[in-house]
């Protein structure tokens, strides 16, 4: 009998190929699901109802997420199946706009958009260069170390926190936690890539941003509730901000962020990129490739 599998588009299961042993149905909410699924993969969303199609199906054995993320899902999940997260589709795509949303306001792009959309030349001398720049990235998983990868190159000082300090071919030696207070006020930037769950709730606080020097610059692109955003509103204009992610999001209409001094956002846009479709093909034909060989499958974050 084949491995029933069901993935959210055709362009996603063309994308995928054939597998020997196993038989690939597009659904997404439309008309009658299976009654089994062997492996589920949801719409592509950051919001944890994206599992909730899953009560569709008479029995699931495993949901393949298109997410790195994946706070709240676990909590939504029904008894005996197993929950795989999407490790490594999103490194790439998340850490260019990471550096690109550091370059921007680093370099004062957005100012200048503002100041073309008026006609107006106004001269920005002495801007800030990620060369020589002190850089935290805090989170130093696989996608901060896809974004050291990239700042190194370019001249920055970049410095890899994580729960566990360990060496790094990259940044040398990733620090602990334990020091973060310590670095905070050393650093110019600090890109924020901690998963969301109960201890990171909140982290980047009033505390935490008070330890940041003048002028410096916090990127949030993890997940919106990380940080507290009366906080960040608190110290906007002294620091600055650019955020691919907010609490709440999205973002209602006229929300004070947006015309917070000094903050740049934009939409949660940083991994759904072009380079998301070859790398996701690739988590779900290795997926089904284990389960037609009897395998386990890889990326488990909620066993069974």
């Amino acid at each position: 009998m084949s491995i029933q599998v069901v993935v959210p588009t055709a362009e996603l299961a063309e994308a995928v190929g054939p597998v020997t042993g196993a038989e690939f149905t597009v659904w997404n909410g439309d008309g009658d699901a299976l009654t089994h699924v062997d492996l589920w993969v949801p719409d592509y969303s950051t919001h944890p109802s994206v599992i909730d199609r899953v009560q569709a199906f008479g029995s699931v054995g495993a949901v393949q997420l298109q997410t790195a993320g994946y706070d709240g899902v676990p909590e939504r999940m029904p008894a005996g199946v197993s929950l795989h997260s999407a490790v490594g589709v999103h490194d790439d795509a998340t850490a260019e706009h990471a550096v690109g949303m550091t370059l921007a306001v680093l370099r004062g792009i957005p100012e200048s958009v503002r100041n073309a959309d008026t006609g107006t030349w106004v001269r920005m001398p002495g801007r800030q260069s990620l060369a020589d720049a002190r850089v935290m990235i805090l989170g130093y998983g696989s996608i901060g170390r896809a974004v050291a990868e990239r700042l190194v190159p370019m001249k920055a000082h970049v410095t890899g926190v994580a729960t566990r300090p360990r060496p790094d071919d990259v940044v040398g030696q990733v620090r602990g936690f334990d020091e973060l207070d310590a670095l905070l006020p050393k650093q110019d930037v600090v890109i924020v890539l901690v998963p969301h769950n109960a201890a990171t709730d909140k982290l980047v606080d009033a505390s935490f941003l008070a330890k940041m020097a003048d002028g410096a610059l916090l990127v949030n692109v993890a997940r919106g509730g990380v940080a507290d955003t009366d906080a960040i509103l608190a110290e906007a204009g002294r620091l600055r901000f650019a955020l691919d992610v907010t609490d709440p999001e999205p973002l209602p209409d006229g929300h004070p962020l947006f015309n917070a001094p000094g903050v740049l956002i934009t939409p949660h846009v940083a991994g759904g990129t072009t380079a998301m479709l070859p790398r996701m093909a690739a988590v779900i034909r290795a997926q089904v490739t284990r389960l037609v060989a009897g395998e386990p499958l890889a990326h488990v974050v909620h066993p069974v």
